[in-house]
C-alpha cells in the first residue's frame, strides 16, 4: 500500500462520503437498525452518529483497513454504542451464520472486489427475516451519463480507492437472492455521474 492510499486517500473517502447530501442518504436507512448489527464498510464510522443506541444491542463494524477504526471507535464511545471492529474483507466474514438482525451497507458495494461472494456472505449471517439496509450510488439511468460513468470509470477507480461509478445495485441484490419492496432511486446534488442513488432495505428471497 503506497503513500497515497494509506495517508491521503482515507482522509479524501472520510472527507467526500460525508458531505451533506451523501448524510441526509445515509441517514434515511441507519436509525432503522435494530437488534445485533453488522456493518460493511465502517470506515471511519460515519455512520455511528445516525445509530439509535436504544435499537443497537451490539455493533460489528467490519473493514479491511484499520486507519480510520481509532475515529470509529471515538465516535463509538461517544455515542454510547457496544461496537467491534472485525478486520476483514466483505467475502469472509468471520461471523457465524444468522449472527446478525441487521446489516447495514452504506456507499461500500461501489468498492467491494467481489460482489457476489460478499452479498453471499451477508445472507449467510442474516438471520431469518433479518434486513439489509443500503444506501449507494451506481449506474445512471440517463444514457448521456451513463456514458460518462463507461469512460471515467477506469480512472476513477484507481484514484478512488476501488470505487466504481457504474454499478447497477438493483439487479446485484436481485441476482444475489435480496428483494428490495422499498427500493428508492434519485439524483442527490453533485457531480451526476457520482451521485446517481439507491436506497431502501432488502431481505432473502430464502
Amino acid at each position: 500500500m503506497g503513500f497515497y492510499d494509506k495517508h491521503l486517500l482515507p482522509h479524501l473517502v472520510h472527507f467526500t462520503c460525508g458531505l451533506k447530501p451523501a448524510m441526509k442518504q445515509r441517514a434515511k436507512v441507519v436509525p432503522l437498525a435494530r437488534g445485533r448489527v453488522l456493518e460493511i464498510g465502517i470506515g471511519s464510522g460515519l455512520n455511528i452518529p445516525l445509530y439509535d443506541p436504544r435499537r443497537v444491542e451490539h455493533l460489528w463494524g467490519l473493514d479491511p483497513s484499520s486507519e480510520m477504526w481509532a475515529i470509529a471507535q471515538k465516535n463509538a464511545v461517544a455515542h454510547h454504542l457496544d461496537a467491534e471492529f472485525i478486520q476483514a474483507g466483505a467475502d469472509a466474514i468471520p461471523l457465524d451464520g444468522h449472527s446478525a438482525d441487521t446489516v447495514v451497507m452504506t456507499y461500500t458495494l461501489c468498492t467491494i472486489p467481489e460482489i457476489a461472494p460478499a452479498l453471499a456472505e451477508i445472507r449467510r449471517v442474516l438471520k431469518p427475516g433479518g434486513k439489509l439496509l443500503f444506501c449507494e450510488h451506481g449506474r445512471a439511468p440517463d444514457a448521456s451519463v451513463r456514458r460518462w460513468q463507461e469512460r471515467l470509470n477506469p480512472v476513477w477507480r484507481s484514484l478512488a480507492g476501488g470505487c466504481n461509478l457504474n454499478r447497477p445495485i438493483d439487479q446485484l441484490l436481485e441476482q444475489a437472492g435480496f428483494r428490495s419492496p422499498d427500493l428508492q432511486t434519485m439524483y442527490i446534488p453533485g457531480w451526476r455521474p457520482a451521485c446517481f442513488n439507491y436506497w431502501g432495505s432488502a431481505g432473502s428471497d430464502d
